[in-house]
């Protein structure tokens, strides 16, 4: 698995929003200058992920994209399925039934695959939130939040 562009991005713009706040609204441009994103192709995330439920948006001149629920409760997986991102190690294909080592190979893959599916859907936003801050304390940085 790979994280792509699209997938880092959108976990980036997440973690932006989960530092508003009381989790309120703030801009698409606001998030794109914090974290150094293009701003048009970080309004199409963001348009994604509000179908996916992850976000909500609010019109006018106080509106923007905001959670749609509490950072513990989006999981790294839905943010990356969200986008489209894809968790599957490799391209899906059948063993060959006369070879025990092929069998056992597909076997461990899948298997493989099992646990890093569980692994990106019990971390939390909440979690990563924590972590980027933790990581911020040991450098001695301010609270700014550039992912």
């Amino acid at each position: 698995m790979k994280l792509t562009t699209r997938g880092h991005y959108s976990v980036k713009a997440l973690l932006d929003l989960s530092l508003q706040p009381q989790f309120g609204p703030t801009s698409v441009k606001a998030i794109a200058d914090r974290q150094d994103l293009p701003a048009p192709y970080l309004e199409k995330l963001l348009m994604e992920m509000r179908r996916a439920g992850l976000v909500k948006s609010l019109r006018g001149a106080t509106g923007g994209y905001q959670l749609a629920r509490h950072p513990a409760q989006i999981s790294l997986g839905q943010i990356l399925e969200a986008v489209g991102e894809t968790i599957d190690p490799l391209p899906r294909s059948s063993p060959d039934s006369e070879q025990a080592e092929d069998w056992v190979t597909d076997r461990l893959w899948h298997r493989l695959h099992q646990k890093l599916k569980e692994s990106l859907y019990s971390i939390s936003l909440e979690d990563l939130y924590f972590d980027a801050r933790s990581w911020q304390a040991y450098q001695g940085e301010e609270t700014n939040f550039v992912v």
